[in-house]
């Protein structure tokens, strides 16, 4: 453990946002998600949840200004509910972590699964909430 540092954010955590450059992407993946078969790199965070992963996350990853949406969500299949609830948290988060509305990428599931397999890493979580993926583009980190 180590002062300002969440526990909810594991050493391999910490050690895959280091390693991201800008652009690259980390999945935050919900419990029903297929984190190991899509995954170059996975982080298990077993247990705890996609929102309070998030909040910890964006301590410290910078959103990426450089492109229009710098957070992707998985778009409901068939009769799932337009908007999933978990969605509003992901947007008060991001919006107080950028401190600017923050527009987010509805992205159809196997497109989805093709960009995840495209990220950094995924972290695979204990999440319920139906539609608690997300993709967070790493901005530039500014210097002090």
């Amino acid at each position: 453990m180590l002062n300002g540092v969440p526990p909810i954010l594991s050493p391999e955590l910490m050690y895959a946002m280091m390693k991201m450059g800008h652009g690259d992407e980390l999945v935050l993946a919900d419990g029903n998600f297929p984190a190991d078969a899509n995954a170059q790199r996975i982080v298990r965070a077993d247990g705890h949840g996609v929102v309070a992963l998030l909040e910890a996350v964006l301590k410290f990853l910078p959103l990426d200004t450089f492109v229009e949406a710098p957070v992707a969500v998985m778009q409901p299949v068939g009769d799932d509910v337009a908007e999933p609830p978990i969605w509003s948290d992901f947007r008060r988060l991001t919006t107080a972590a950028a401190g600017r509305s923050i527009e987010f990428d509805c992205v159809e599931r196997f497109e989805f699964y093709e960009r995840a397999r495209n990220a950094y890493a995924i972290v695979a979580t204990g999440e319920t909430a139906i539609y608690a993926n997300v993709i967070l583009k790493k901005g530039v980190v500014a210097p002090e």
